[in-house]
């Protein structure tokens, strides 16, 4: 059998060296260029074989597409462009989130582009300009609000999207969420279960639709177990963590202070205990934490706090697929997915 054609590259010495195009894959592999145009889009018109080859070839040489020219032929971009917050709270939360989109994406033609947003800035004016512009094929976001302005823009522009959240719309739209109500819930129980009398969560801001379902779990076990409890007003899980620290060493040395503390984080945890090692206390003992868990940084510098998972990299699979879905004309209603939190607390006899 015949060697592989390789690829020849232009002289070195060239500043712009030639692009690969669809002759020269055509050049190298004997088939005509509609053949191969039609086995780069996986036509099933075309042998597997030949679809094959020719997509051996294309990555050989190193191919890319010309956007330009598929977008003016379809009116389809092969982009995703995802809006990605910089959260200090949720370690390894962007890189797992797009190594997630990464895997739902990587049997596609689709390309993820990123527009970094700030915390406590609206990203309005992004979406504005990529729907205007039709700059992707879809969108991805967090941090969703309860009458999020990006939502209410995209389903009446009919632009396909997910979020990382929920709203209070009543038009459905797709999202993927993280049970945010079921954490609350089972950590403030466990906190109790542990012997506290006074829990302690640490909310996002307030605008956010995910404080509502915290604070709905929080407040559903204590009263369920008829305690005291407690929610700071001068702190949010949006705070930078000297503050979060300062704000429970200053707390833990007043009258009636919190003995246990529900986290929506690792960073909140572990400011946490700086700010209560910081007056003295020690966890485990005049104190309990149930934290939320996205990283293994904490079980490990910090075996004594008990957590519970949000797998990320999940998160960021169910919404590649979930916006797919959307962008191939699935209904809305089918595409709104709800993570349940991954827990296993010790027992008694294994000395939890």
């Amino acid at each position: 059998m015949a060697d592989s054609p390789k690829f020849i590259r232009p002289d070195q010495s060239s500043a712009r060296p030639a692009r690969p195009t669809l002759r020269t894959i055509a050049d190298l592999t004997g088939f005509a260029v509609t053949t191969v145009s039609r086995a780069l889009s996986n036509a099933p018109q075309i042998s597997a074989e030949t679809r094959r080859r020719v997509h051996e070839v294309a990555r050989e040489i190193g191919y890319l597409p010309d956007r330009a020219a598929q977008r003016l032929k379809t009116g389809r971009t092969n982009v995703i462009s995802v809006l990605l917050d910089p959260h200090e709270e949720i370690l390894g939360y962007g890189i797992s989130l797009m190594h997630g989109l990464a895997k739902a994406l990587r049997k596609t033609s689709y390309h993820l582009i990123v527009t970094p947003n700030f915390i406590n800035s609206s990203n309005i004016d992004a979406v504005h300009h990529i729907v205007r512009n039709g700059m992707a094929d879809g969108l991805i976001f967090s941090r969703t609000e309860p009458f999020d302005p990006r939502v209410r823009l995209l389903l009446e522009n009919g632009f396909p999207f997910v979020c990382h959240g929920r709203t209070e719309f009543t038009t459905p739209h797709p999202y993927v969420d993280y049970d945010n109500f079921s954490f609350a819930y089972e950590a403030t129980k466990r906190l109790i279960t542990r012997g506290r009398r006074k829990p302690m969560i640490i909310l996002p801001p307030k605008r956010m639709t995910f404080s509502q379902h915290l604070l709905h779990g929080f407040m559903t076990a204590v009263r369920e177990a008829g305690v005291a409890y407690e929610i700071p007003d001068e702190i949010d899980l949006d705070c930078p963590v000297e503050h979060i620290r300062d704000y429970m060493r200053r707390r833990a040395g007043q009258p009636d202070a919190p003995d246990g503390f529900a986290c929506g984080g690792e960073v909140s945890a572990l400011a946490t205990i700086t700010g209560m090692s910081d007056h003295g206390l020690t966890l485990g003992i005049e104190y309990d934490i149930v934290a939320k868990r996205t990283s293994k940084l904490l079980s490990q510098i910090q075996p004594k706090v008990e957590t519970i998972y949000e797998d990320l990299t999940h998160t960021g699979e169910e919404m590649g697929r979930v916006l797919l879905a959307r962008i191939a004309g699935e209904d809305t209603g089918e595409l709104q997915v709800l993570l349940r939190p991954q827990f296993s607390f010790p027992t008694p006899e294994s000395g939890g």
